[in-house]
Formats: C-alpha cells, sequence, structure tokens
C-alpha cells in the first residue's frame, strides 16, 4: 500500500510541471508527426490512432446529448463504427455525427493546451484514462487488442521513461493527431467523388439536416485546419520567444 507521502508524490507528479522542453524537440517531433501522416505506410499504421480517437469522439458526444451508447468497433483496416440509439433526428444525432471527424483535432489542441502548461504527465494519465474509460464499451476483439495495446504503450512511457522521453512521445503524439486530424478529411471526401462512402457522417448529417453532404466535410476542414493553426501556436509558443 502506499504511504500518505507516497500518494503525495504520485499526486505531485501528476499535476506537476515538468521543465520547459528543447525547442529542438518540439520541431523534431512536429516534424516527426507531420512524416507519420505524410508517409502512406507509416500512416496505414498509425491510422489506428485516429481512428479510436474519431470513435472515441462519436461516443463522447453521443452521452453528452443523453444517447445510449450501444458499442464501439474498431477495425483491422483502419475503419470504426459508434452505435448509439435514441432520436434518429435532432441536435443529438447532429453533434454525434459531426464528434467523430473532428475529434482528433480537438484532441491534439487539448493536449496542445496541457503540453503548453509543461504538463507532460498530466497530459499521459489522461489518455491511458480515456482509452481505458473507452476500452468498457468495445465489442471486438481488434478493439480491445488495439485499446490495450495502445494505453499499455502509453502507461509504460509514463510510468518508466525518463522526462525526456515523456517529452518527446507526448509532443510527437500531440502533433500527429493535429496533423492527422486533417488527412482523413480529404481521404473521406476523395473516396465519397469515387461514388463510396454513401453513408459516411456528412452524407447521414445531409439526410438529417438536409444541408449537402459537402458543406459538412467543409465544416470538417475548417475545424480541424482550424486546430491544427491554433495547437501549433501553443506548442510552439513556449519557446519561439526564449529562442529570439
Amino acid at each position: 500500500m502506499l504511504s500518505i507521502d507516497g500518494v503525495s508524490d504520485l499526486w505531485n507528479q501528476l499535476l506537476g510541471a515538468q521543465p520547459d522542453p528543447p525547442g529542438l524537440l518540439v520541431a523534431l517531433t512536429a516534424v516527426a508527426g507531420f512524416l507519420a501522416v505524410a508517409i502512406r505506410g507509416v500512416w496505414r499504421v498509425a491510422r489506428n490512432a485516429v481512428t479510436i480517437a474519431h470513435e472515441g469522439g462519436h461516443a463522447l458526444f453521443a452521452l453528452l446529448t443523453g444517447r445510449r451508447l450501444r458499442g464501439i468497433r474498431l477495425e483491422f483496416d483502419t475503419s470504426g463504427l459508434t452505435l448509439s440509439s435514441g432520436r434518429p433526428t435532432g441536435l443529438g444525432m447532429i453533434l454525434t455525427l459531426l464528434g467523430g471527424y473532428i475529434a482528433p483535432s480537438l484532441v491534439g489542441v487539448l493536449g496542445a493546451w496541457l503540453l503548453g502548461g509543461n504538463r507532460i504527465t498530466l497530459l499521459l494519465w489522461l489518455a491511458v484514462a480515456l482509452l481505458l474509460l473507452m476500452l468498457i464499451n468495445i465489442r471486438n476483439l481488434f478493439g480491445v487488442i488495439s485499446l490495450l495495446v495502445t494505453g499499455a504503450i502509453v502507461f509504460a512511457v509514463s510510468w518508466y521513461a525518463s522526462p525526456e522521453v515523456q517529452s518527446a512521445f507526448a509532443y510527437a503524439g500531440v502533433w500527429f493527431l493535429l496533423f492527422g486530424g486533417v488527412r482523413p478529411v480529404f481521404e473521406l471526401q476523395s473516396l465519397r467523388g469515387r461514388g463510396r462512402m454513401r453513408d459516411s457522417d456528412p452524407d447521414q448529417l445531409a439526410r438529417i439536416t438536409h444541408v449537402p453532404a459537402l458543406f459538412w466535410v467543409g465544416v470538417f476542414l475548417v475545424v480541424n485546419l482550424g486546430a491544427l493553426v491554433v495547437g501549433a501556436f501553443l506548442l510552439a509558443g513556449q519557446w519561439l520567444p526564449a529562442s529570439v
């Protein structure tokens, strides 16, 4: 059992601020995050993390709007499915459908904000907690394995790695989510342009709202590009003044 001092130390470690990262680290992790999205072979594997955030976004907005979450599936081809029950129309359904494509970018902004305050350990532990909460609602084996592996990696880094490794891991992950939120929007529209993805999120939104699906694709793109700009400002703002 942990002593009172042990609990206090653990709490201070969780909420305490880490030292400012070197400017070079922020720049190199930005490059790494971009390359992970830009290089097709790497993206095909790393995209699983974006899918986790995407389906988590659907689930969170469903719960926040009073819908009943029925389950989440994560597939080997990096696709996913989140099922919820409730009114098939209305604000709750609209927000639930909106939540998927913007979730990775919004999580990236939240991560950038925490890193802006040097709360690296807090960011990593929050990530583990969210993955565990999502695990409860997973309904297929690959989804369980995917979340357990991802959570184990994040936990191992947060518990065993040096502060320098934690910092590099956290910054690379946040940069990846910020860049990785944008590419799926272009992929989505490319598939729609070829007559595929007829039941995609924007197409479902179009049927509910009677607003063209292309408008909703544009909303996803504007939100995610805006999140990339805001996140980049939060991350770079720590070290640019000191570097001038």
